[in-house]
């Protein structure tokens, strides 16, 4: 057997440990699998007597990460503490070091992935990152190999396992947003800051990893519409269900007459839809292939094992020289700006909104000639009926929902009527539009 591949961990929290874990519990399976030994040497956390409750005593500890992106006896750095700094910087010594790296930080990627990828080809060694997408879900394998017969004309991800828990929570145990994220928490999908998650930033900054894999273009969150859960309520649920609908933080990428098309937002997805069925902290990536048509790919996209498993893959693959091979193909073809990005105002879509209006007339024939005038025609509308006062002449007027669905129409049409209809007197404020995937 080869010698063995020495690995240095920066981060040991919730990922890091799932990774020692299997290192350490299944270190003969892994040896198996990639034909050499895969050893965790050294380790760099801020709690040093915490982290040697986790490890053994055979595994070098310190609280400078330096220290371990540069040590003489590591082969691979994986770096799992997130964020840009310090994960840049330790991150370039450890290839300035000439050693390969795996990390599960999407933002570091997404904002500093050409300059990192640039200095790991001349340094001859590797990045992956299958477990910064979609936790457990092998989607940059999918991509990067077995799709590779294929352009992908599209792609529909629901890639954030948090807020795709906290809507199933919000529909199914009739919860409320704050009380669904307040549970999340406690079963550590959550972070004690969950806006990464809910405000949809995670997901856009995944999409922007997978749209460099699948259209060799680099994209970044502000070029793309990106808007959060963080919006919704329990009604928005109910009412998309009455309307064969059910809502998911949908992370998209398409081509629409040679042009790229992106957005992260929450969608009404039809029940017929297996996105429309992935519930709980899974992810799933509906893929669109010119040669192999549409392919999914689903698993746990939230929790320590989930996105641990993923870690460890890319350490197989680093052990066997995959990732050498793979990440050479995915320098090359994400230098190839092919597509020219959808301006935002073309997008085409349909449209749910949802208003609380004042119950007094005209408020209905008001909103319709705002979106008439705009060209948004309406398919369908819903309006509840209100608890009437039991005394007359109550000068109390009671709110009501009232949503609309509209036909196919634009994002500039929808955007300049929102400029109007948020002056009208009888529309409480904030009201909710989404878009409709079908």
């Amino acid at each position: 057997m080869a010698a063995p591949l020495r690995i240095g961990m920066v981060g040991l929290g919730t990922v890091g440990t799932g990774v020692a874990r299997i290192l350490l519990e299944h270190a003969q399976r892994t040896a198996d699998r990639a034909g050499r030994r895969i050893e965790l040497v050294r380790v760099a956390v801020r709690n040093v007597a915490k982290a040697r409750a986790e490890i053994t005593k055979a595994i070098e500890i310190t609280t400078d990460p330096m220290k371990v992106a540069t040590a003489t006896d590591v082969d691979v750095v994986v770096e799992l503490i997130g964020g840009l700094n310090p994960a840049r910087e330790i991150v370039t010594a450890a290839l300035e070091s000439g050693k390969d790296v795996v990390t599960a930080n999407k933002a570091l990627l997404c904002n500093y992935g050409d300059d990192l990828f640039a200095l790991a080809r001349r340094k001859e060694r590797s990045i992956s990152f299958e477990a910064a997408v979609a936790g457990g879900v092998p989607i940059i394998a999918a991509i990067g190999q077995a799709m590779t017969g294929n352009q992908i004309t599209s792609l529909a991800a629901i890639v954030n396992g948090t807020s795709n828990f906290i809507l199933t929570r919000m529909f199914h145990e009739n919860s409320s947003y704050e009380d669904a994220v307040k549970e999340a928490q406690r079963l550590g999908y959550a972070e004690a800051d969950p806006s990464m998650d809910v405000k949809g930033t995670d997901a856009a900054q995944k999409l922007g990893l997978l749209t460099q894999l699948a259209f060799g273009r680099r994209v970044l969150p502000e070029q793309f519409p990106v808007q959060g859960i963080d919006e919704l309520s329990l009604m928005d649920l109910k009412f998309a269900d009455e309307l064969g609908y059910a809502i998911k933080l949908l992370a998209t990428a398409k081509l629409v007459g040679g042009h790229l098309e992106l957005h992260t937002q929450p969608t009404l997805i039809r029940h017929s839809r297996p996105l429309a069925q992935v519930n709980g902290p899974y992810n799933m990536i509906e893929l669109t292939g010119d040669a192999v048509g549409k392919a999914w790919f689903s698993a746990m996209g939230a929790g320590q094992m989930a996105t641990a498993s993923a870690v460890v893959a890319d350490l197989v693959d680093v052990a066997v020289g995959r990732a050498r091979i793979n990440f050479e193909r995915l320098h090359l073809w994400a230098e190839q700006e092919t597509f020219p990005l959808q301006r935002i105002e073309k997008i085409q879509r349909r449209y749910y909104m949802r208003f609380l209006v004042e119950d007094r007339p005209h408020v209905i024939a008001d909103i319709a000639d705002i979106l008439g005038r705009n060209g948004i025609s309406l398919s369908s509308v819903i309006q509840k009926e209100a608890n009437e006062p039991e005394e007359a002449n109550v000068p109390t007027t009671p709110v009501v929902p009232l949503v609309f669905m509209t036909h196919m129409t634009t994002e500039g049409a929808v955007r300049a009527a929102r400029t109007e209809l948020d002056k009208l007197s009888a529309v409480r404020m904030p009201w909710l539009c989404l878009p409709v995937s079908g």
